[in-house]
């Protein structure tokens, strides 16, 4: 992804000029015909700060002056303070402006120096993944996670907000794509998934001081240098996969880099438990929930008046709690897997006591003895999965599809649709029914939805035939849902 340049140039010869009269240039820090950045201060209180320009006719103004406004309304510790925003005009120029805190340090200008050591690269993780679960929590993506937008600030480590955007929202084009810019980001797909392939990406760099290496032409990931300690090397290696789904979660990070801590997700916690120990975990208070629910029938039966002859009594079976499903792994032996949640079948509920004869009082079994459930099969998180509400309620298959598969759409993504989007995608089947080859017909007004569609029509499969066949399939996008329509063009 080019970017085109602008036709205005911010210049370091601004210096001694003042943004919106009120922002002197003291200094020049850096930056390139696209923008630049200078040393400035707050002129009620003379505090050191940094400001941003941009040529307010550069191609992503509109999507920038959103971020900035975006950021001015955050406040954690580790991010950067936006102390404003706005337009200005220098030597005849519109510029786009954001002034933030002053950073003493930038990350990148310490690793031209040296990497950084294990202990120092914990003390960094800790504080970025806090930034990071704060973003995420707000539907927020940081967006341009790498060693030049990690900054120390006094005494704290902060990132940069500059390309904070919502899950979902268009990527910023950059003059050219790094290591850190994760596989999605090339079809304006940007989400929390993205951030956590940039911190993998940068892991890599502040322990070697170089980026993993990576052939972005080629399926596989990243290669992790085997010098990196752990457990890093396995964050790294986790952080950077093509498929976003099979990336780790901060909370998988967090319950890792300090086990003393409780995790940020009780889910990925309970995830981290043995199977064993996990089934005896949730077993123990369904026990204790039965033989409470056996001592009050008992109380229950014996202190109420006795029914006569002619009368039987009928006392309601005691429903056990239902256990949460477990949760299974991907089958990796090597290394922790992220957790899904699959659903478990239902025990089914123990028969009431025969109230007509005196009731038997029965020891319930130790829960570490009770039969375990059949544990589910394992399952890949390497396909995307048919959304079944979505297909069952605006899409007709077509009785030569065997598997149809939607697109993973974020929520909200689909809330930005006014009226219908729609993508052309054909693909070519084999005799077999597989899709080996699929391209879009047209271009599509969203490289978003364009992508998705792409990714998702390439897992199709069809009825075998005895020739190869193409197929054409139109995702057509709605706010109410997601509709394809398939067509048979040629045997």
């Amino acid at each position: 992804m080019i970017e085109t340049m602008s036709r205005a140039a911010v210049s370091r010869d601004w210096v001694g000029s003042f943004a919106d009269d009120r922002f002197p240039l003291l200094q020049w820090l850096g930056g390139s015909q696209a923008n630049g950045v200078f040393r400035t201060e707050l002129s009620e209180h003379s505090q050191k700060a940094v400001i941003k320009l941009v040529p307010e006719d550069d191609q992503d103004a509109a999507a920038r002056a959103a971020a900035w406004e975006t950021a001015a309304t955050l406040s954690h510790p580790n991010l950067m303070k936006v102390y404003a925003h706005g337009r200005c005009e220098i030597d005849g120029v519109p510029c786009l402006y954001v002034v933030t805190e002053y950073a003493d340090e930038v990350l990148a200008e310490i690793l031209k120096e040296r990497p950084l050591s294990p202990a120092e690269t914990r003390d960094m993780l800790g504080p970025a993944l806090s930034a990071l679960a704060y973003l995420h929590a707000k539907g927020l993506v940081h967006g341009r996670l790498n060693p030049s937008n990690i900054m120390a600030a006094g005494d704290s480590l902060k990132l940069t907000t500059y390309g904070v955007c919502p899950v979902g929202a268009a990527v910023i084009s950059r003059p050219s794509r790094t290591i850190c810019d994760a596989p999605e980001t090339e079809n304006g797909l940007i989400i929390p998934a993205s951030d956590i392939w940039s911190l993998g990406a940068t892991l890599v760099e502040v322990l070697t001081k170089y980026p993993p290496d990576w052939n972005r032409a080629k399926a596989s990931d990243p290669t992790v240098p085997q010098s990196m300690p752990e457990p890093f090397a396995s964050f790294a290696r986790r952080c950077l996969r093509s498929d976003p789904a099979r990336r780790i979660t901060i909370s998988g990070i967090t319950a890792r880099l300090d086990p003393a801590k409780p995790s940020l997700d009780p889910v990925a916690k309970l995830a981290e438990t043995p199977p064993a120990k996990r089934r005896v975990a949730i077993l123990l208070p369904v026990a204790a929930l039965l033989l409470a629910a056996l001592g009050i029938w008992i109380y229950t039966h014996h202190t109420q008046p006795p029914a006569s002859i002619e009368q039987t009594q009928t006392v309601p079976a005691a429903t056990p709690a239902q256990a949460p499903p477990p949760l299974v792994t991907q089958a990796n032996p090597t290394e922790p897997s992220a957790e899904v949640p699959v659903p478990a079948s239902a025990s089914a509920p123990p028969t009431a006591p025969d109230t007509t004869s005196t009731p038997q009082v029965q020891t319930t079994p130790a829960a570490s003895t009770a039969a375990p459930a059949a544990e589910p099969p394992l399952q890949s998180q390497a396909q995307p999965q048919i959304d079944q509400t979505s297909a069952s309620a605006a899409t007709t298959i077509n009785p030569a599809v065997v598997n149809q598969i939607l697109p993973d759409i974020v929520p909200s993504a689909m809330k930005t649709i006014s009226g219908t989007i729609k993508v052309a995608v054909r693909v070519s089947v084999d005799a077999g029914g597989l899709v080996t080859d699929a391209t879009l017909e047209s271009p599509s007004p969203s490289k978003y939805f364009a992508g998705k569609s792409l990714e998702a029509a390439r897992h199709w499969k069809f009825k075998p035939a005895p020739a190869p066949s193409n197929w054409n399939l139109e995702f057509q996008y709605r706010q109410s849902g997601i509709h394809v329509a398939t067509e048979h063009t040629a045997p």
